[in-house]
């Protein structure tokens, strides 16, 4: 049977990534060590999670003879920017199936990118709309002599799941290396694979600490645990490993507020915060929400000041630059 270390991957990230500890923040905060894994330096046209599982989709996507890599996400999506490069990185055209209401999107932020790099972008009204139209292009494309390649949202499947479970692999080394035990790992859990991937890494490398996943898309704690359990367990069959123990999976909607992409007054704050104390970019739709979580956590007293965590920082920068309106609250304009 297949194992871990037997999958086909297409090295296209910078790897490792840094785990870098923040004095400033964390003689601030006045809690616990705080280091962050900086994945938003992974590199591949701006960098950010979605590369680690492009490793294995896009050398999936090789071993095919794929000619059309075909992904969805909204118009801002980081996971559609990254699998754009990625499909130019083999040699394969992007098909971006997007939603949005607006008659004329403004070229911006990761829309930018995804133009920079050539892909064909393909408008839907509404998120529902994205999958029928990835399937109409894939049956287009197949009638046409080409062969395609659907990835669903962000990624997060069974094959690039994998990436975050190599990431475990390559974050305890880190851990050891630096002396490092963290009681908590910390990470924004969209469309689950992320989570889903460090869990099973921790099922099958261990590591000693626990993964707290908030949450930034609809749906409740309960229901995104679930959503979180099941692809860690097809993961696991992929690779013939175990299911995982379903206490792993700890997911929080407290951080959530108004709807996708809407930043809280937590998750601004931790925008500022991070900018001014370390130099560092948190991203409005995602990292910041779990961040501001993160942030909650030391706030109410669940760690001592001789304990460590670790914060996940999956990128997603680029969308700063398409959501000034939303950002104006923290802004000086100075």
């Amino acid at each position: 049977m297949p194992n871990f270390f037997s999958q086909p991957r297409e090295r296209i990230a910078t790897l490792p990534t840094p785990l870098e500890f923040m004095p400033r923040l964390t003689g601030l905060l006045g809690g616990p060590r705080i280091y962050l894994k900086r994945d938003d330096l992974t590199g591949l046209a701006f960098g950010g999670n979605k590369t680690r599982k492009l490793e294995y989709l896009l050398a999936d996507a090789m071993q095919k003879g794929v000619t059309h890599f075909i992904t969805e996400g909204g118009v801002q999506s980081n996971h559609v920017r990254q699998a754009a490069a990625a499909a130019r990185l083999g040699g394969m055209q992007a098909e971006l199936v997007l939603n949005t209401t607006d008659d004329d999107v403004p070229l911006q932020g990761n829309l930018l990118v995804d133009d920079l790099l050539g892909a064909h972008r393909h408008y839907v009204p509404t998120g529902p709309d994205r999958k029928p139209k990835m399937a109409e292009l894939a049956e287009r494309i197949k009638a046409d002599g080409g062969v395609p390649y659907v990835v669903v949202s962000g990624g997060s499947d069974a094959v690039g799941a994998l990436g975050y479970v190599a990431m475990i692999l390559e974050m305890n080394q880190q851990l050891a290396d630096q002396g490092v035990n963290p009681k908590c790992v910390y990470v924004a859990n969209g469309s689950a694979g992320t989570q889903a991937g460090m869990i099973l890494g921790v099922a099958m490398f261990g590591g000693g600490y626990a993964i707290k996943g908030f949450t930034v898309v609809p749906g409740s704690a309960a229901e995104i645990t679930q959503d979180t359990l099941v692809l860690a367990d097809q993961t696991a069959k992929r690779i013939g490993e175990n299911p995982v123990d379903p206490a792993l999976v700890v997911c929080d909607d407290t951080q959530f507020g108004s709807g996708y992409g809407i930043p809280t007054p937590a998750a601004l704050e931790a925008i500022k915060l991070l900018a001014n104390e370390q130099a560092i970019l948190l991203d409005p739709v995602y990292s910041s929400k779990a961040f501001a979580g993160m942030i909650a956590d030391i706030r109410a007293g669940l760690y001592s000041d001789g304990d460590s965590i670790v914060f996940v920082h999956t990128g997603g920068t680029p969308a700063l630059f398409a959501k000034v309106d939303l950002l104006k609250p923290i802004l000086t304009g100075g």
